[in-house]
C-alpha cells in the first residue's frame, strides 16, 4: 500500500497534469473555429471545380486524346496512397484513423498483386506506416514549422506527385485525409485523384435556377490540360485544411475527456489519502489510550 507520501505526490502530479490538458482543451477550442471557417470556406471551390471538371469529362468522354489525368495510363499496376495526416499526437484516434484506412487499402492492393508506393504527408502518419511499410514509402512531406498552412504547402505536394506521374512511376493515386463533420466525429476517407473521377450524372443536372448551356473557349481539352493539375492540388488544399479542422477537433474532445478523467482519479486518490490518514490518526489514538491505561 503506497504511502501518504506517495499519495500526495500522485495527487499533486495528476493535478498538473490536469493543468496541462485543461489549457491543450481550450487552445485547441481556440485554434478550432478559424481552421474550420477555413475548411468550410474551401468546400464550394473544390466542389464548383469538380463540377465544372465534370461536365468537361462528359463534353469529352470515349475522347482517345484525353489527358492522362482524366484517362489514366490504361494500367492499374502500380498503386500511389498519399497519406495526410497530423504532426503531432495528443487527438484521440484522429491520426490512427487515417493510417488504419490507407494500411488496409495497402494490404488490400498488395494481396491483389499490385504494386504500393506511399507519400505521407505529417510526420506522425510516416512514423506509424514506416514500422510497416519502410520499403514502400518514396517521398516524405512535414510542415512541423508552418504556422499556418496555405495553397502553397498543397502546391507543393501537388508538383510532387505529378512529377512522379509524368516520369511513369504510378498509375492510380488516392488521397487519404480525414474529413471534418463536428468536434466528436472526423471521417477518414480515401478520395482517388489520378485519373479524375468524376461523377457524371452530377454533371448533367444544371445548378438550381439555372439551365444554361456553356461554350469553352479554347476547347475543352485544352482546358482540361489545364484545369486538371490544378485540381489536384485544389483537393490536397482541401484535405490539408479539412485534416487541420479534424485535428484540433479531435485533441479538443481528447483533451476534455483527459481532464474529465485527471479530476476522477484525484477524486479517488484523495479519498484513499483521507481514508489512510484517518486509519493512521486512529491507530496513533489507540496507542497512546493503551499506554496511557498500562500506566
Amino acid at each position: 500500500m503506497p504511502s501518504l507520501k506517495d499519495l500526495k505526490n500522485r495527487i499533486a502530479s495528476v493535478k498538473a497534469t490536469q493543468k496541462i490538458t485543461r489549457a491543450m482543451k481550450m487552445v485547441a477550442a481556440a485554434k478550432l473555429r478559424r481552421a474550420q471557417e477555413a475548411a468550410e470556406a474551401a468546400r464550394p471551390y473544390a466542389e464548383r471545380m469538380t463540377k465544372v471538371l465534370a461536365s468537361l469529362t462528359a463534353a469529352n468522354a470515349g475522347n482517345a486524346e484525353a489527358p492522362l489525368l482524366l484517362s489514366g495510363t490504361g494500367k492499374d499496376q502500380v498503386h500511389l496512397l498519399i497519406v495526410a495526416t497530423g504532426e503531432r499526437g495528443l487527438a484521440g484516434g484522429f491520426n490512427s484513423s487515417i493510417v488504419r484506412l490507407a494500411r488496409e487499402h495497402a494490404l488490400k492492393l498488395i494481396a491483389q498483386g499490385k504494386t504500393v508506393k506511399i507519400l505521407t504527408v505529417g510526420r506522425k502518419g510516416n512514423d506509424v506506416l514506416r514500422r510497416t511499410f519502410k520499403d514502400n514509402i518514396v517521398h516524405y512531406v512535414t510542415f512541423r514549422e508552418v504556422k499556418q498552412l496555405g495553397f502553397v504547402q498543397a502546391d507543393e505536394v501537388a508538383h510532387k506527385v505529378l512529377e512522379l506521374f509524368n516520369a511513369g512511376e504510378f498509375d492510380i493515386a488516392t488521397l487519404f485525409f480525414a474529413r471534418f463533420q463536428s468536434v466528436i466525429a472526423q471521417v477518414a476517407t480515401a478520395q482517388q485523384i489520378i485519373p479524375a473521377k468524376f461523377d457524371v450524372r452530377d454533371a448533367a443536372q444544371p445548378d438550381a435556377g439555372s439551365a444554361a448551356l456553356y461554350e469553352y473557349e479554347p476547347s475543352e481539352q485544352e482546358i482540361l490540360e489545364d484545369l486538371l493539375p490544378k485540381n489536384i492540388a485544389v483537393q490536397i488544399f482541401r484535405a490539408l485544411l479539412e485534416n487541420n479542422a479534424s485535428f484540433y477537433g479531435a485533441q479538443m474532445s481528447a483533451m476534455d475527456n483527459a481532464t474529465r478523467n485527471a479530476g476522477d482519479m484525484i477524486n479517488k486518490l484523495t479519498l484513499s489519502y483521507n481514508r489512510q490518514r484517518q486509519a493512521q490518526i486512529t491507530k496513533e489514538l489507540i496507542e497512546i489510550i493503551s499506554g496511557a491505561e498500562a500506566l
